[in-house]
């Protein structure tokens, strides 16, 4: 009979690890962002949840199910309203290019030759189409395309990013019903690998999560309904759009007056002035100044992330995970800028030298 050796053993017992831990993250990665964000979701609600876990009188499940409900309503919910919104805009713009196909473009309104510069030539030009047919067509066709493309791509980016929330906040339900085992859990592995010191980084990440929830994303979503209810009141097509366009901009440092001013020229074009100085009051009142009141409120508690970073956590989140990248990326890039100036002073106060 062979002797066994042990060092053949631990090589297969090690690589045997390592193939199942990878067929794990295979199997996973799909579904990694809608996990991610389901955490966060369960971390930053908690309070809420065991509030409700206390009024039901520790139901665990009852108290999962009602607050999965309450975060798919608030979550979900808006996002489905918009979607179907798309799809009725489209179905709007597909009606408008075939009247223009049919009957050509209007004549140029007569605010369009007193625009400084290029007031002239531009009315020219678009009256050179409205009686020239084929040119028309022609212009058209360059511009259909393009468009069609942009909108078949933001349809489905939407459409995958709706599913996705959908599916963190199921996952969430059970990231309620057991989060205290996980919790725990974490917090034991963490510092069988870290030590002491884990438990100290595990809050430094919680309350930086929080507070980019709460701080940024929350601020965003804040501008963005303002703005819509804004919209709304002044009789602006397309307002739950454009609000959605302003929580978008948000994450952009001084992006939403683009909004709220173009909607207010468009206004003031259409003989509306008292509506666009409306618009403009509400924008520069509440849906700009909220920026400045809200998120250094909400950010007391964590490391406000730098501007160039939170706009690198907007841009890269969408690049890296889709639509849900929007939330998940400002909160991965303040965890590590947080963790990364915990280590940072951590070392400062290892060189300093100790006081007499």
């Amino acid at each position: 009979m062979m002797a066994s050796n042990p060092s053949v053993e631990r090589f297969f017992g090690i690589g045997a690890l390592v193939l199942l831990g990878i067929g794990c993250i295979v199997v996973l990665w799909p579904f990694l962002s809608a996990l991610i964000w389901a955490a966060v979701l369960c971390f930053s609600t908690w309070p809420i949840y065991t509030w409700l876990e206390r009024l039901l009188g520790g139901r665990r499940t009852l108290a999962a199910l009602l607050m999965t409900l309450l975060v798919a309503a608030v979550v979900v919910a808006p996002f489905a309203i918009l979607v179907a919104t798309l799809a009725d805009s489209a179905a709007t713009v597909a009606k408008a290019v075939n009247s223009l196909l049919e009957h050509g473009p209007p004549a140029p309104p007569g605010w369009v030759a007193e625009i400084p510069l290029i007031g002239e030539r531009l009315a020219l030009y678009w009256q050179g189409l409205a009686y020239n047919a084929p040119a028309f067509l022609v212009e058209l066709t360059k511009l259909i395309r393009p468009a069609t493309d942009i909108a078949v791509a933001s349809g489905a980016v939407l459409g995958v990013g709706l599913l996705e929330l959908a599916l963190s906040v199921f996952i969430a339900f059970f990231f309620y019903r057991y989060g205290r085992q996980m919790a725990a859990s974490l917090r034991g592995s963490s510092e069988r690998i870290g030590g002491t010191r884990a438990r100290h980084l595990l809050t430094v990440a919680g309350s930086t999560v929080t507070g980019v929830v709460y701080g940024v994303i929350g601020t965003a979503i804040a501008q963005g309904l303002l703005a819509g209810i804004g919209f709304w009141i002044a009789g602006v097509p397309q307002a739950l759009l454009l609000g959605f366009l302003t929580f978008l901009l948000s994450f952009v440092p001084a992006a939403p007056p683009v909004v709220w001013g173009s909607v207010t020229l468009w206004l003031l074009f259409q003989g509306e002035v008292g509506w666009g100085i409306f618009v403009a009051g509400w924008g520069l009142l509440l849906v700009s100044s909220i920026d400045n009141v809200l998120r250094p409120y909400l950010l007391t508690q964590a490391n406000s992330l730098p501007v160039l970073l939170s706009f690198f956590g907007f841009l890269g989140g969408i690049l890296a995970f889709g639509f849900i990248g929007v939330f998940l990326g400002p909160v991965l890039l303040a965890v590590g800028y947080s963790l990364f100036l915990e280590w940072q002073a951590a070392g400062s106060r290892k060189g300093s030298p100790p006081s007499s």
